[in-house]
Protein backbone atom coordinates (compact mmCIF):
# COMPACT_ATOMS: atom_id res chain seq x y z
CA UNK A 1 0.00 0.00 0.00
CA UNK A 2 1.26 3.30 -0.90
CA UNK A 3 0.33 5.09 2.15
CA UNK A 4 1.61 2.58 4.32
CA UNK A 5 4.74 4.04 5.37
CA UNK A 6 3.12 7.31 6.82
CA UNK A 7 0.34 5.07 9.04
CA UNK A 8 0.59 5.30 12.20
CA UNK A 9 -1.71 1.96 12.86
CA UNK A 10 -2.36 -0.34 9.85
CA UNK A 11 -4.13 -3.71 9.91
CA UNK A 12 -5.09 -5.83 7.11
CA UNK A 13 -8.28 -8.80 7.82
CA UNK A 14 -7.50 -9.13 11.62
CA UNK A 15 -3.50 -8.84 11.77
CA UNK A 16 -1.63 -5.65 13.05
CA UNK A 17 1.18 -4.96 9.85
CA UNK A 18 2.15 -1.68 11.69
CA UNK A 19 1.66 0.65 15.17
CA UNK A 20 3.91 3.77 15.42
CA UNK A 21 3.19 5.99 18.46
CA UNK A 22 5.35 8.35 19.26
CA UNK A 23 6.69 10.88 22.64
CA UNK A 24 3.16 11.64 23.99
CA UNK A 25 1.34 9.57 21.68
CA UNK A 26 0.62 6.06 22.55
CA UNK A 27 -0.98 4.18 20.11
CA UNK A 28 -2.04 0.56 20.90
CA UNK A 29 -3.95 -2.86 20.32
CA UNK A 30 -8.04 -2.19 22.07
CA UNK A 31 -7.35 -5.56 23.40
CA UNK A 32 -4.08 -4.57 25.51
CA UNK A 33 -5.16 -1.23 26.26
CA UNK A 34 -8.21 -2.77 27.91
CA UNK A 35 -5.75 -5.45 29.60
CA UNK A 36 -3.34 -2.46 30.80
CA UNK A 37 -5.31 0.14 31.64
CA UNK A 38 -8.75 -0.31 33.94
CA UNK A 39 -9.55 3.17 33.29
CA UNK A 40 -10.00 2.86 29.94
CA UNK A 41 -12.49 0.65 30.20
CA UNK A 42 -15.41 2.48 30.47
CA UNK A 43 -14.51 4.09 27.54
CA UNK A 44 -15.08 1.43 25.55
CA UNK A 45 -18.74 -0.02 24.44
CA UNK A 46 -17.40 -3.56 24.81
CA UNK A 47 -14.30 -5.72 25.51
CA UNK A 48 -12.47 -5.42 22.36
CA UNK A 49 -11.43 -8.22 20.54
CA UNK A 50 -9.27 -6.25 17.61
CA UNK A 51 -8.76 -2.40 16.81
CA UNK A 52 -7.00 0.81 18.24
CA UNK A 53 -6.20 2.84 21.13
CA UNK A 54 -4.66 6.09 20.52
CA UNK A 55 -3.93 8.50 23.86
CA UNK A 56 -2.72 11.61 22.60
CA UNK A 57 -1.66 13.59 25.63
CA UNK A 58 0.87 15.81 24.32
CA UNK A 59 1.13 18.23 21.38
CA UNK A 60 1.21 16.35 17.68
CA UNK A 61 3.77 17.86 15.72
CA UNK A 62 2.32 16.26 12.66
CA UNK A 63 -1.17 14.36 11.34
CA UNK A 64 -2.24 11.02 12.96
CA UNK A 65 -3.47 8.55 10.41
CA UNK A 66 -5.39 4.88 10.75
CA UNK A 67 -6.05 2.39 8.01
CA UNK A 68 -8.04 -0.85 8.41
CA UNK A 69 -8.07 -3.16 5.51
CA UNK A 70 -9.99 -6.11 4.00
CA UNK A 71 -7.64 -8.45 1.83
CA UNK A 72 -9.11 -11.70 2.00
CA UNK A 73 -11.89 -13.23 0.77
CA UNK A 74 -14.96 -13.74 3.33
CA UNK A 75 -12.74 -12.20 6.15
CA UNK A 76 -14.90 -10.84 9.01
CA UNK A 77 -13.31 -8.00 11.23
CA UNK A 78 -14.94 -6.53 14.71
CA UNK A 79 -13.20 -3.70 15.65
CA UNK A 80 -13.49 -1.82 19.28
CA UNK A 81 -11.58 1.91 18.55
CA UNK A 82 -10.88 4.40 21.15
CA UNK A 83 -9.23 7.91 20.89
CA UNK A 84 -8.33 10.16 23.95
CA UNK A 85 -7.72 13.42 22.66
CA UNK A 86 -6.25 15.44 26.02
CA UNK A 87 -7.13 18.94 26.93
CA UNK A 88 -6.21 22.09 25.13
CA UNK A 89 -4.67 19.81 22.07
CA UNK A 90 -4.88 20.60 18.50
CA UNK A 91 -4.94 17.01 16.44
CA UNK A 92 -5.70 16.22 12.73
CA UNK A 93 -6.72 12.75 12.37
CA UNK A 94 -7.25 10.74 9.41
CA UNK A 95 -9.06 7.46 8.90
CA UNK A 96 -9.14 4.69 5.64
CA UNK A 97 -11.27 1.84 5.86
CA UNK A 98 -11.25 -0.02 2.24
CA UNK A 99 -10.56 -2.83 0.37
CA UNK A 100 -7.78 -3.96 -1.28
CA UNK A 101 -9.40 -6.52 -3.45
CA UNK A 102 -12.28 -5.15 -4.90
CA UNK A 103 -14.04 -8.49 -6.37
CA UNK A 104 -13.60 -10.12 -2.93
CA UNK A 105 -16.66 -10.51 -0.04
CA UNK A 106 -15.57 -9.65 3.64
CA UNK A 107 -17.69 -7.75 6.20
CA UNK A 108 -16.26 -4.79 8.45
CA UNK A 109 -18.01 -3.95 11.74
CA UNK A 110 -16.34 -1.02 13.70
CA UNK A 111 -17.54 0.08 17.01
CA UNK A 112 -15.73 3.52 18.28
CA UNK A 113 -15.33 6.05 20.64
CA UNK A 114 -13.55 9.69 20.54
CA UNK A 115 -13.02 11.28 23.27
CA UNK A 116 -12.23 15.20 22.70
CA UNK A 117 -11.69 16.66 26.16
CA UNK A 118 -11.94 20.45 27.48
CA UNK A 119 -10.25 23.02 24.88
CA UNK A 120 -9.31 20.15 22.02
CA UNK A 121 -9.31 21.22 18.55
CA UNK A 122 -9.65 17.62 16.32
CA UNK A 123 -10.31 17.83 12.68
CA UNK A 124 -10.91 13.88 11.33
CA UNK A 125 -11.63 12.81 8.04
CA UNK A 126 -13.06 9.33 7.79
CA UNK A 127 -12.82 7.41 4.30
CA UNK A 128 -14.59 4.57 3.03
CA UNK A 129 -13.63 2.55 0.05
CA UNK A 130 -14.91 -0.48 -0.51
CA UNK A 131 -16.14 -3.58 -2.71
CA UNK A 132 -18.92 -3.91 -4.38
CA UNK A 133 -19.31 -7.53 -2.41
CA UNK A 134 -18.17 -6.09 1.10
CA UNK A 135 -20.77 -5.16 3.93
CA UNK A 136 -19.70 -2.29 6.14
CA UNK A 137 -21.26 -1.46 9.69
CA UNK A 138 -19.91 1.40 11.55
CA UNK A 139 -21.34 3.06 15.13
CA UNK A 140 -19.38 6.18 16.11
CA UNK A 141 -20.02 8.32 19.24
CA UNK A 142 -18.29 11.24 19.95
CA UNK A 143 -18.07 12.87 23.49
CA UNK A 144 -16.88 16.55 23.53
CA UNK A 145 -16.49 18.45 27.04
CA UNK A 146 -16.38 21.76 27.46
CA UNK A 147 -14.96 24.13 25.00
CA UNK A 148 -13.88 21.47 22.74
CA UNK A 149 -14.21 22.04 18.91
CA UNK A 150 -14.73 19.06 16.32
CA UNK A 151 -14.27 19.08 12.29
CA UNK A 152 -15.71 15.57 11.31
CA UNK A 153 -15.78 14.76 7.51
CA UNK A 154 -17.19 11.49 6.47
CA UNK A 155 -16.67 10.01 2.78
CA UNK A 156 -17.79 6.80 1.02
CA UNK A 157 -15.44 7.14 -1.93
CA UNK A 158 -16.39 3.60 -3.04
CA UNK A 159 -19.74 2.28 -1.73
CA UNK A 160 -19.90 -1.29 -0.50
CA UNK A 161 -23.00 -3.47 -1.43
CA UNK A 162 -24.15 -2.83 1.92
CA UNK A 163 -23.90 0.23 4.83
CA UNK A 164 -24.76 1.22 7.51
CA UNK A 165 -23.31 3.86 9.73
CA UNK A 166 -24.67 5.41 12.81
CA UNK A 167 -22.87 8.88 14.25
CA UNK A 168 -23.31 9.94 17.68
CA UNK A 169 -22.48 13.40 18.77
CA UNK A 170 -22.68 14.90 22.44
CA UNK A 171 -21.53 18.39 22.90
CA UNK A 172 -21.15 19.75 26.03
CA UNK A 173 -20.92 23.07 27.22
CA UNK A 174 -19.34 25.74 24.52
CA UNK A 175 -18.71 22.47 22.49
CA UNK A 176 -18.75 22.98 18.83
CA UNK A 177 -18.99 20.03 16.54
CA UNK A 178 -19.28 20.34 12.21
CA UNK A 179 -20.33 16.79 11.21
CA UNK A 180 -20.28 16.31 7.11
CA UNK A 181 -21.09 12.95 5.47
CA UNK A 182 -21.01 12.77 1.50
CA UNK A 183 -21.65 9.65 -0.60
CA UNK A 184 -21.85 8.88 -4.28
CA UNK A 185 -23.79 5.27 -4.38
CA UNK A 186 -24.39 2.82 -6.86
CA UNK A 187 -25.70 -1.06 -6.55
CA UNK A 188 -26.05 0.30 -2.45
CA UNK A 189 -28.03 -0.41 0.36
CA UNK A 190 -27.01 2.81 2.71
CA UNK A 191 -28.57 3.41 5.85
CA UNK A 192 -26.72 6.53 7.56
CA UNK A 193 -28.52 7.84 11.65
CA UNK A 194 -26.70 10.86 12.76
CA UNK A 195 -27.62 12.40 16.05
CA UNK A 196 -26.28 15.69 17.46
CA UNK A 197 -26.95 16.08 21.11
CA UNK A 198 -26.57 18.83 22.47
CA UNK A 199 -26.29 18.54 26.45
CA UNK A 200 -24.25 22.24 27.54
CA UNK A 201 -24.95 25.61 27.82
CA UNK A 202 -23.85 27.84 24.18
CA UNK A 203 -22.97 24.39 22.44
CA UNK A 204 -23.57 24.43 18.68
CA UNK A 205 -23.48 22.33 15.59
CA UNK A 206 -24.07 21.26 12.04
CA UNK A 207 -24.94 18.18 10.42
CA UNK A 208 -24.38 18.55 6.67
CA UNK A 209 -25.47 15.66 4.18
CA UNK A 210 -24.71 15.18 0.88
CA UNK A 211 -25.85 12.04 -1.10
CA UNK A 212 -26.36 10.94 -4.38
CA UNK A 213 -28.57 7.71 -5.51
CA UNK A 214 -27.26 5.82 -9.03
CA UNK A 215 -28.62 2.94 -10.25
CA UNK A 216 -30.53 0.00 -7.76
CA UNK A 217 -29.23 2.09 -4.75
CA UNK A 218 -31.67 2.54 -1.53
CA UNK A 219 -29.89 5.51 0.20
CA UNK A 220 -31.62 6.48 3.75
CA UNK A 221 -30.47 8.95 6.07
CA UNK A 222 -32.32 9.66 9.63
CA UNK A 223 -30.88 12.69 11.43
CA UNK A 224 -31.49 14.52 14.64
CA UNK A 225 -30.91 17.38 16.29
CA UNK A 226 -31.67 17.03 20.31
CA UNK A 227 -31.10 20.05 22.11
CA UNK A 228 -31.62 19.70 26.07
CA UNK A 229 -29.80 22.94 26.93
CA UNK A 230 -29.75 26.35 25.34
CA UNK A 231 -27.54 25.98 22.26
CA UNK A 232 -27.94 26.08 18.69
CA UNK A 233 -28.20 23.53 16.08
CA UNK A 234 -28.95 22.94 12.19
CA UNK A 235 -29.43 20.23 9.76
CA UNK A 236 -29.13 20.86 5.79
CA UNK A 237 -29.99 17.29 4.18
CA UNK A 238 -29.52 17.03 0.78
CA UNK A 239 -30.34 14.30 -1.78
CA UNK A 240 -29.75 13.58 -5.38
CA UNK A 241 -31.42 10.93 -7.80
CA UNK A 242 -29.27 9.81 -10.34
CA UNK A 243 -31.35 7.17 -11.69
CA UNK A 244 -35.27 5.77 -12.02
CA UNK A 245 -34.09 2.43 -10.31
CA UNK A 246 -33.09 4.36 -7.23
CA UNK A 247 -34.35 5.86 -3.96
CA UNK A 248 -33.37 8.42 -1.91
CA UNK A 249 -35.23 8.68 2.14
CA UNK A 250 -34.39 11.72 4.37
CA UNK A 251 -35.89 12.21 7.49
CA UNK A 252 -34.63 15.41 9.44
CA UNK A 253 -35.94 15.60 13.08
CA UNK A 254 -35.58 18.66 15.77
CA UNK A 255 -36.34 17.73 19.25
CA UNK A 256 -36.02 20.02 22.05
CA UNK A 257 -36.62 20.09 25.36
CA UNK A 258 -35.05 23.61 26.46
CA UNK A 259 -37.18 27.25 25.44
CA UNK A 260 -34.01 29.08 24.75
CA UNK A 261 -32.54 26.35 22.14
CA UNK A 262 -32.34 27.48 18.79
CA UNK A 263 -32.56 24.34 16.22
CA UNK A 264 -33.07 24.06 12.47
CA UNK A 265 -33.39 22.37 9.51
CA UNK A 266 -33.43 22.36 6.28
CA UNK A 267 -34.26 18.79 3.23
CA UNK A 268 -34.57 18.60 -0.69
CA UNK A 269 -34.25 15.92 -2.46
CA UNK A 270 -33.96 16.64 -6.34
CA UNK A 271 -32.28 15.21 -9.86
CA UNK A 272 -29.72 16.15 -12.14
CA UNK A 273 -30.87 19.24 -14.60
CA UNK A 274 -31.22 18.57 -18.21
CA UNK A 275 -30.40 21.74 -19.60
CA UNK A 276 -27.11 21.40 -16.95
CA UNK A 277 -26.49 18.28 -18.59
CA UNK A 278 -27.26 19.16 -22.31
CA UNK A 279 -24.59 22.18 -21.87
CA UNK A 280 -22.00 20.39 -20.48
CA UNK A 281 -22.25 18.11 -23.28
CA UNK A 282 -22.23 21.46 -25.95
CA UNK A 283 -19.47 21.93 -23.90
CA UNK A 284 -17.45 19.02 -25.62
CA UNK A 285 -17.93 16.66 -22.39
CA UNK A 286 -19.53 12.79 -22.86
CA UNK A 287 -22.31 12.42 -20.74
CA UNK A 288 -20.65 10.18 -18.28
CA UNK A 289 -18.06 12.91 -17.83
CA UNK A 290 -20.66 15.67 -17.64
CA UNK A 291 -22.63 13.90 -14.92
CA UNK A 292 -19.58 12.62 -13.11
CA UNK A 293 -18.65 16.66 -13.02
CA UNK A 294 -22.15 17.44 -11.96
CA UNK A 295 -22.22 15.14 -9.04
CA UNK A 296 -18.69 16.09 -7.89
CA UNK A 297 -19.84 19.45 -7.72
CA UNK A 298 -22.70 18.02 -5.75
CA UNK A 299 -20.74 16.52 -3.24
CA UNK A 300 -18.36 19.33 -2.57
Amino acid sequence: MKSAKNTHYLQIDNKIEKICGSEGIEILPAKTAWEKYAWARKYFIDKPKTGYFIHVQKQPDHALSTCVSVSSRGVKQEMQNLMIIEENLKVSIKGVCNSIHKSFAGSHQAKGKIIVKQGAEVNYQQIHSWGKKNTVDTDYQFYLEKNSHLDHKYQVALPPKKLKASIRLTLLENAVANLETTASCAETEFDLKDVLMLKGKNASGMIKLRLAAGKNSLVSAYSQVRAEAEAKGHLDCQGLLLDKTAKVSLVPGLICSNKKAQITHEASIGKVSEEELNYLQMRGLTEKQALELIVNGFLQ
